[in-house]
């Protein structure tokens, strides 16, 4: 089977069209799971509505392992990625026009619903794409670009738009119709996306459906390949770790921008969206990086059994930071900046650890299979939580632990999160794993 050798010639090479796949993979993403918890506490939603319905947007992420052996089936790779992002284009410009509306919450949860099975789609399309379209050497080569891009999607979504919308919104002084500029924009960007990558992706001979193989053999395949998953040893200890391992900061994401920018006297930071754009998508994105990567480097060094426990500690502690920032309101952008960079940092360390064992428990037979129903999990682990952190947060309004009633929602709320961290600490006890794995081995000379 054939596949495109060519890395630098015209259109064939991959810098021509690598970036620009990963920034319209990550993209919507963060559009649908970031851009909408501040839009629409803006707008007027209450907490415990949009938490529960912008929890329900993470489902698509969740169960697309169940449907992605399908697109092998029909059409070629380079298909699926063009008309899904054809279809975003669509989806967001639909937002866009529907957001002056009355009826703006339910239209638009349709929309973006549509938009993140359209995205998920595009995922498993794009990933399968690279590496059909690159020979081994160059998909090694642009794994830092891709990468590299994703994270760039990141800053864009989370930091650099929502810093728009916070102009626009005090330009405008029309907070719908702020928004539906910023996704009108985005849904000409994906639009002319779709084109720019028609005519400069590659057609590579291995991108084909695959023959003799129909709906009933991969409803088979991947049957099987479900049950040798749960048939693996000690999978009830790695379920709960996947499922649990980040309860806390599921909690804690849903309502860390509402917090950063409702009103003091509703017991928020009162920063302008534009700032809380600014410190979620800068100052929080290079925390999280840098985290990752010193995570990285200490699980080299002493394994991952051995940093379990401390990159637990660092996943969860730091929500201390939120306790603080609650209780005293402080006036200073630089400490609140400060602050959160520090979470950040901590929750980036210690989730290096979660995903170095979600590879371990991968390991063996069908590993890449494994691997997808692993995120999967990791996923729900993630979107359960969140449903219901709105929900907690107005039971908590009803208790006055601190004799601070005009802010005891946020401060309740952020101090249940790090007493919830037990349930991180439990989930890694039990836990089975070869203390050897994820330490770098000593060379071993021929001679000795």
């Amino acid at each position: 089977m054939k596949s495109l050798t060519k890395e630098s010639k015209g259109k064939s090479s991959p810098w021509w069209w690598v970036p620009s796949l990963y920034l319209a993979e990550g993209l919507p993403y963060f559009a649908v799971n970031t851009l909408t918890v501040l839009m629409y506490v803006n707008m007027g939603i209450g907490m415990k509505e949009m938490a529960f319905f912008t929890g329900w947007l993470y489902l698509p992420w969740v169960i697309k392992p169940f449907w992605s052996p399908f697109i092998d089936l029909f059409k070629t790779k380079r298909w699926w990625i063009l008309t899904m992002e054809f279809l975003m284009g669509a989806g967001l410009a639909s937002v866009a026009f529907l957001l002056p509306g009355s009826y703006f919450f339910t239209s638009t949860l349709i929309a973006f619903w549509l938009i993140a099975f359209f995205s998920a789609t595009h995922d498993v399309a794009a990933d399968g794409f690279y590496m059909i379209a690159l020979t081994s050497h160059n998909q090694a080569a642009f794994v830092g670009v891709r990468s590299t891009f994703y994270r760039i999607a990141s800053i864009a979504g989370q930091g650099g738009l929502v810093m728009l919308a916070g102009y626009l919104e005090i330009t405008l002084k029309n907070i719908p119709l702020a928004w539906a500029y910023v996704f009108a924009l985005l849904s000409i960007l994906f639009i002319l996306l779709s084109i720019y990558h028609f005519f400069i992706f590659p057609k590579s001979e291995g991108d084909k459906p695959v023959k003799g193989v129909n709906s009933n053999t991969v409803i088979k395949d991947f049957f099987l390949t479900f049950l040798s998953f749960f048939r693996k040893k000690h999978i009830l200890l790695a379920l709960f770790f996947m499922l649990f391992y980040r309860f806390p900061e599921a909690l804690c994401m849903k309502l860390v921008q509402p917090f950063l920018v409702g009103a003091k006297s509703t017991g928020g930071l009162g920063l302008t969206t534009a700032q809380a754009g600014f410190i979620n998508g800068t100052v929080g994105v290079v925390g999280l990086l840098l985290g990752g990567i010193a995570g990285g480097v200490c699980i080299a060094k002493a394994g991952l059994k051995k940093m379990l426990f401390p990159m637990a500690c660092t996943l969860t502690l730091p929500c201390l930071f939120y306790c603080f920032l609650a209780m005293w309101q402080p006036e200073s952008f630089s400490l609140i900046s400060i602050a959160v960079f520090l979470e950040q940092f901590g929750y980036g360390f210690g989730f290096t650890a979660y995903m170095l064992y979600l590879i371990y428990f991968s390991r063996g037979e069908s590993a890449t299979s494994h691997y997808a129903f692993c995120t999967a999990f990791m996923a729900t682990g993630m979107m359960v939580p969140g449903m219901f952190a709105g929900a907690i947060y107005d039971w908590l309004m009803n208790f006055d632990f601190f004799a601070l009633p005009r802010s005891r929602g946020f401060i309740n709320f952020f101090w249940f999160v790090v007493l919830s961290s037990v349930i991180t600490f439990l989930s890694c006890f039990f836990l089975k794993i070869d203390p050897t794995f994820g330490k770098k081995q000593p060379t071993i000379s021929p001679n000795t």
